[in-house]
């Protein structure tokens, strides 16, 4: 019996690891902690020094970083959290665990990026009562263009708000005033490890901060809220105490030992994105596609964790990533505007952002990760081509 030909896939993302990655795991695996151990603080450590901060605490997800860093900046029931409407559940989901209450700010149609006037317009909505509050703004530095974080920090010092950016995109991102991840402008800065991310521990996430009682705070939380608070000329130094109510957010040193043999190759993973980006930007600047789709803009500080274009036709979109999935190339949708979803529906009702409208009308990730061969984008890019000539 012949069975039917396999379709070799190109995915949107996917994992790059080499030996040295291999070999950092093997070697925990052969120590005697597999988790509690310390990788952990060598991969902490290694994460500050990289984004030159003065803490980094990691834990098991980027939304359980998320999560860790407003609760411990003091997010509540009584808090409000503007986050942008195009970006992962988490950034929103993280607030609704603490009860808080989320607002959608609409984001730049061209990029995804927050668009500054809607997020002014929020602030100036909110009452002197919900001001009274602790309030966040969570800027998202989406696909791996930096979020525009000194003037979402002048307006949220205005009002009052804390600011966290979500830097699960953009390890490496920079911008003319501002470095991804640095917290020069927030209260702190969120990273994930999962597989497509620049850093991959398997699963994984960390919070940056300068602030020492946020990361104080954070490593209680992230263990089930216990510290140890006495060191080893106690005469009970073997007691721990739980002084606040926490979660399992722990990160293991299996984890910790690939995020870190991951992190020293983190230049090395952004330069080739660039050159797969500045390889498609070259392409789709030519007919075809320069009349029907529009691209990002190709700039120095950009780290490409997406390469996201937007098809100018409506309806186009979807067309697309079916005739490309039916060709084995896997394309994905980053992202459907929170808004739009059942469960936020249900708290703020039909609402359309025009921007986030725009964006997500014609928005397709193609594939982007940094062993994707020229073999493998030419074929991307062809198809691309060929549809096109059909629609």
């Amino acid at each position: 019996m012949l069975l039917p030909n396999k379709v070799t896939q190109i995915p949107y993302s996917k994992q790059s690891l080499t030996q040295e990655d291999f070999d950092a795991v093997l070697e925990v695996m052969n120590s005697s902690f597999l988790t509690q151990g310390p990788q952990i603080d060598l991969f902490e450590k290694a994460l500050a020094k990289r984004f030159q901060v003065k803490h980094a605490i990691a834990c098991s997800s980027g939304t359980a970083a998320i999560h860790l860093s407003y609760a411990s900046l003091g997010a509540s029931a009584d808090s409000v959290g503007i986050v942008p409407a195009v970006t992962f559940s988490a950034t929103a989901n993280a607030f609704r665990y603490l009860g808080a209450k989320v607002i959608f700010c609409d984001v730049n149609p061209a990029d995804g990026i927050i668009d500054l006037d809607s997020l002014q317009r929020i602030l100036e909505s909110l009452s002197e009562e919900q001001l009274d509050h602790c309030n966040f703004v969570s800027p998202v530095s989406f696909a791996g263009k930096v979020a525009p974080l000194k003037e979402c920090a002048d307006l949220s010092e205005k009002y009052g708000m804390k600011l966290v950016e979500d830097a699960s995109h953009s390890p490496g991102g920079w911008s003319v005033r501002e470095t991804s991840g640095d917290c020069k402008w927030t209260q702190a800065a969120c990273l994930s490890f999962h597989p497509v991310k620049h850093i991959c521990a398997g699963e994984g996430g960390a919070v940056l901060t300068n602030l020492t009682e946020v990361a104080d705070r954070c490593k209680a939380l992230r263990s089930h809220g216990i510290v140890r608070p006495f060191d080893d000329k106690h005469p009970t130094p073997w007691k721990y105490e739980q002084v606040d109510l926490g979660w399992n957010y722990r990160i293991t040193d299996l984890q910790a030992a690939l995020g870190r043999s991951q992190l020293g190759k983190l230049d090395e993973s952004i330069n080739a994105r660039k050159r797969i980006a500045k390889r498609y930007d070259e392409a789709l600047s030519a007919p075809p596609f320069s009349e029907r789709i529009d691209r990002p803009a190709l700039t120095d500080g950009h780290s490409w964790h997406l390469y996201v274009i937007r098809f100018k036709e409506e309806g186009l979109r979807d067309q697309a990533y079916k005739f490309l999935k039916g060709l084995g190339i896997i394309t994905q949708i980053h992202y459907t505007p929170l808004y739009r979803h059942p469960y936020f529906a249900k708290l703020v009702g039909n609402l359309r952002l025009p921007g986030a409208e725009e964006y997500f009308a014609g928005c397709l990730s193609i594939p982007l990760f940094p062993t994707l061969t020229q073999i493998d984008q030419d074929k991307v890019i062809s198809e691309l081509a060929r549809f096109l000539s059909k629609h």
